[in-house]
């Protein structure tokens, strides 16, 4: 079990580190203002509640639940990259 939550926290902190990557580099170029830092800022919060409540939720003792938190990142990253894949493999005609 305590494996199955460090594999899950660290992709869901991929998925955090790519977001940041993207809500800064946005930044800097001046395309992140004030028009859209209030959603921006939402996702930024919601990956940090993800992470950091996981943590929180594994350290009090409820392992499944901190599982679960995990897993509804998770999961859709794991598909999302599985298609990347397919594309990459399968090079499809969209024609």
């Amino acid at each position: 079990m305590k494996v199955w939550f460090w594999i899950l926290w660290c992709i869901d902190a991929v998925i955090a580190t790519v977001a940041l990557y993207f809500f800064f580099s946005l930044a800097g170029g001046g395309r992140v203002g004030s028009f859209n830092i209030l959603p921006w800022l939402a996702i930024l919060a919601a990956l940090a509640a993800v992470l950091g409540g996981s943590v929180w939720l594994r350290a009090v003792g409820q392992h499944v639940v901190a599982i679960v938190l995990l897993l509804g990142l998770a999961i859709p990253a794991a598909l999302c990259m599985l298609l990347f894949l397919l594309l990459l493999i399968l090079h499809p005609n969209f024609h």
